[in-house]
């Protein structure tokens, strides 16, 4: 029998295996990848008997693949906040799915474990900018502010770590990440024990400081699109720059779109204060899907560029 355990490779997918693989240690085959690399079931060959744990990627992006596994004989249980579409019926499934807007995948496994791995879901959960789920959950562990700044710190880090169109545009690929989170069972003891932190924070501020001299190419008090250019740095800060720029302006949707050959690659984040609309406006174009709140793009081509503005002011103008 062999055990898989397949995630996103940003902060919440991490998060979410390390509460899980805390509680339950096992050896296992580990299938992971960038933020925007989701169809990760494709990647896996299961037989009869064998366990999947799957974490934080879309099953409505992974139908095909889990039916093929469900149907070799293989256990899954799937962990997710994002529109799942239909969701099958098997007995060898398992499935925690949850897409309310102000929850992420660790919150999901943090709710089955009855919080006993908490301080890793404060961390995804500030990742995933979920800013008020994780001081609420923060609140239940009695820790000082400067505890709560650290997680918070951390968890945007993991989540800056997993955007690029491929691992080499990443300072950590995210299977080592992980392997080194999971020496640590308090995420205090990883910042202190680990180099990792100071190295994610000076490159997060050098690529947002880039990034802040990008202009807007369209702006309302609704509504802001910005588009960055095909780099390595860009494609790194786009997804936490969208979150910054939500936090500053928490009445505002933003879109962030990264030039990518002929075409571009789209984030998209509802205003806070509204947290809804952003996987229905993206699932309008091929490639795209997420949750309420946050959602995306894999390939915008270049002639539909003025269409997809034209629908983002529609969906919140």
């Amino acid at each position: 029998m062999q055990f898989y355990d397949i995630f996103n490779g940003d902060a919440d997918g991490l998060c979410a295996l390390q509460q899980l693989r805390l509680e339950e240690p096992r050896a296992a085959a580990i299938v992971t990848g960038v933020k925007r690399d989701v169809k990760l079931l494709d990647r896996v060959t299961a037989a009869a008997g064998d366990e999947l744990t799957v974490l934080d990627i879309s099953l409505r992006s992974n139908a095909a693949g889990l039916k093929r596994l469900l149907d070799a004989g293989a256990r899954c249980r799937y962990f997710d906040h994002h529109a799942a579409g239909e969701v099958p019926r098997h007995p060898n499934l398992k499935a925690f799915i949850d897409t309310a807007p102000d929850i992420c995948t660790s919150l999901i496994v943090d709710r089955h474990l009855n919080g006993r791995q908490r301080p890793w879901a404060v961390v995804a959960a500030f990742g995933d900018n979920l800013a008020e789920p994780a001081l609420r959950a923060a609140e239940t562990l009695g820790l000082d502010e400067g505890d709560v700044m650290q997680l918070r710190q951390l968890g945007e880090a993991l989540n800056y770590n997993a955007y690029g169109d491929t691992v080499e545009d990443l300072h950590y690929p995210p299977g080592d990440l992980f392997g080194t989170l999971s020496r640590y069972r308090d995420p205090r003891d990883f910042i202190s024990g680990e180099p990792v932190l100071d190295v994610l924070r000076a490159a997060c501020r050098d690529d947002l400081e880039r990034a802040d001299r990008i202009k807007p190419e369209e702006e309302t008090d609704q509504c802001a699109v910005l588009i960055l250019p095909d780099a390595a740095w860009s494609r790194r800060v786009y997804g936490i720059y969208a979150n910054r720029l939500a936090r500053r302006n928490p009445g505002r949707a933003h879109a962030l779109l990264v030039k990518k050959g002929e075409g571009y690659v789209v984030s998209v984040r509802a205003a806070i204060e509204r947290p809804l609309g952003a996987d229905e406006l993206c699932r309008k174009f091929e490639s795209g899907g997420g949750r309420h709140a946050a959602a995306g793009i894999n390939r915008l081509p270049e002639e539909k560029l003025a269409r997809f503005i034209a629908e983002f002011g529609r969906a919140f103008g």
